[in-house]
Formats: structure tokens, C-alpha cells, sequence
């Protein structure tokens, strides 16, 4: 009986020690401690490390500027970038391609996308009202009141809307329809959104 269950114990040893080598690496990163010597670690991808690879990527062209950067647990890599006249899809391919030549996927196993916002996206950078010039945006205060109109001039501490109010008539009864510029700080803003036209 002493041998029937050291045997089995040893069996048991064996495959459990075989189930750690074989499933262990899909689940774990690894560091590194001296030297090259690495052990298995439970581990997520430096965001930073991430996040340098991406601002040396952006400085070779300034009229692109990070919006994003998020990695999930699975070590999926999102990167979202904008531009000051948008970002060509050969942008995307080159920033993409500078983050997976400097990350070792034999080291890292990771899944990398790097995209632009999507039009109907809140603007989240100041920066990126510059390529929104001439468009309509939906604009929210944070005192709640909303307002909505064509985007005619940026500055530094914030934006000019241009937009069709109703006002009384200066003689005579009803109201007409007229052009005024609202002047809005970038800390007013609760959220702007651009106008989908169609």
C-alpha cells in the first residue's frame, strides 16, 4: 500500500510540475533579477515603457499629438492618436511598427492597435479644435446650458462659437433670427462634440 501511493504521488508530481511548465508562461511575464537570468512573474506591461516608445514615435512628427493610451489585463495595447490636420493611416502604420520593433514579442506577448478617435468621440485635447475649424459643434457648459454652432477661431485660453439666436424685435412685436459669437474658456466646457453633417 506504502508503494501504491508513493508511485502515485510521485505521478501526481509530475503532472502538476508539467502543467505549471506548460501553462504557467501563458499567464505569467517575466523579470528580470541580474544578469539575464529571468524568473516567471505575475506581470503587466509597463505602461510607461509603452508610453516613451509612443512619444518618441510622435516627436518625429509634431502635428500629431496622444489622445489615449490604455493596456488591458490581457496586454492588449490601444493607442489613440490625433493630429493637428488629422492622421494618415501611414502615421498609424509607423507608430505601430516603432512600438513592435522596440518590445520583444518572445518576451512580451502582446496585442498592439494603434487608431484615431471616431468623429462622433467627445474632443478631449484642446489641440484637437485646431482641425475642427469651420465645423458645428454641439457644446456643453458646465453650468448645464448647451449651445451649438459653427467653430470660428481658437485661442489660447479658449474658443469662439458662432451661432443663430433668437432675439425680440428692437421694434414691433415677435423675434428674428440673429448671428452672434460666444466667446467660451476651455474651462467652461463640459463637453463638445462635432456635429455630424450629412
Amino acid at each position: 500500500m506504502i508503494n501504491v501511493i508513493n508511485i502515485w504521488n510521485i505521478r501526481k508530481f509530475i503532472f502538476d510540475f508539467i502543467k505549471i511548465d506548460v501553462y504557467l508562461p501563458r499567464i505569467l511575464g517575466t523579470m528580470k533579477f541580474g544578469g539575464d537570468s529571468k524568473v516567471p512573474s505575475f506581470y503587466t506591461m509597463n505602461k510607461e515603457v509603452v508610453n516613451q516608445l509612443v512619444s518618441v514615435a510622435l516627436s518625429e512628427n509634431k502635428s500629431l499629438f496622444l489622445l489615449d493610451l490604455t493596456i488591458h489585463q490581457d496586454n492588449k495595447i490601444v493607442v489613440i492618436v490625433d493630429g493637428d490636420q488629422g492622421v494618415p493611416l501611414q502615421e498609424c502604420i509607423r507608430i505601430s511598427r516603432h512600438i513592435e520593433n522596440n518590445i520583444d514579442r518572445e518576451v512580451e506577448d502582446y496585442a498592439l492597435e494603434v487608431t484615431t478617435p471616431d468623429i462622433s468621440d467627445p474632443i478631449i485635447n484642446n489641440r484637437q479644435y485646431k482641425k475642427n475649424l469651420q465645423r458645428t459643434l454641439k457644446v456643453t457648459l458646465k453650468d448645464g446650458s448647451k449651445l451649438e454652432g459653427i467653430l470660428v477661431s481658437i485661442n489660447e485660453t479658449g474658443i469662439v462659437i458662432e451661432s443663430k439666436v433668437r432675439e425680440p424685435k428692437p421694434i414691433g412685436k415677435g423675434k428674428i433670427t440673429v448671428i452672434k459669437n460666444f466667446e467660451i474658456t476651455f474651462e467652461e466646457i463640459e463637453k463638445a462634440i462635432v456635429k455630424i453633417m450629412f
